[in-house]
């Protein structure tokens, strides 16, 4: 049996969450919807074709949707060079890549985006494949990119390991188990609701948890154990 480790990028292994809250706010006021930052908080983690909606409705979304997100990712990109990877999250994918058969980055962020994160961590040679919003026509809480990300591995079972409740609901929804970190600005309890076996700082701590197992623990026995 092959096991695969799915790991989320935006909030997970880079600081990011904060940055998307400031601009999709930016790109909601600029087609005159006005949102409270926190509200928008609350739903990062969950891909942008279903952000919209939940947040300001369905009208909004047949009327401003695409505007909306195109002014998003106009004004991520302009911040986007603030973004740093979070302590620990390269060494994170190079315990993994010694524990499990493969490990996927699975984001549903844009290729751009996706691009400059592999760089900033280091992480082309080190990830066995990765994932974009391009890759599915639904994002989490949708199961399908983590369906996806499965493929992509070759993997029979995996572990998802992921910042926000959105992650965690997508890999129950997958049938997999998932840990989470609190880099996203969720609290433990509301990771745990949506599905998290496991709730850590972040992923210098999953890591260094990681290490007092045995390295041929499985990916299930770590999602338990953690």
């Amino acid at each position: 049996m092959s096991t695969a480790a799915i790991l989320d990028i935006d909030g997970t292994l880079v600081d990011t969450n904060y940055h998307h809250a400031i601009t999709w706010s930016r790109a909601f006021r600029a087609r005159n919807v006005k949102l409270p930052i926190w509200r928008i908080h609350r739903h990062l983690g969950m891909g942008g074709d279903q952000l919209v909606a939940a947040l300001a409705g369905e009208e909004v979304e047949r009327r401003e949707g695409h505007a909306i997100r195109e002014i998003e990712a106009e004004r991520y990109m302009e911040l986007i060079d603030e973004v740093q990877a979070l302590r620990g999250a390269r060494e994170l994918i190079e315990e993994l890549k010694r524990r499990v058969d493969a490990v996927v980055l699975a984001s549903s962020a844009r290729q751009p985006e996706v691009e400059h994160y592999l760089d900033l961590l280091d992480a082309r040679d080190l990830a066995d494949a990765w994932t974009s919003s391009a890759d599915v026509e639904s994002t989490k809480p949708e199961p399908d990119l983590i369906r996806v990300a499965m493929e992509k591995a070759g993997a029979d079972s995996a572990l998802m390991i992921g910042d926000s409740v959105w992650d965690c609901e997508a890999a129950t929804r997958a049938g997999l188990a998932s840990v989470a970190v609190l880099t996203g600005g969720f609290s433990e309890k509301e990771l745990r609701d949506a599905g998290a076996s496991a709730v850590f700082v972040g992923p210098d701590e999953l890591r260094a948890r990681m290490i007092e197992l045995p390295v041929t623990t499985s990916i299930r026995t770590i999602a338990s154990n953690c």
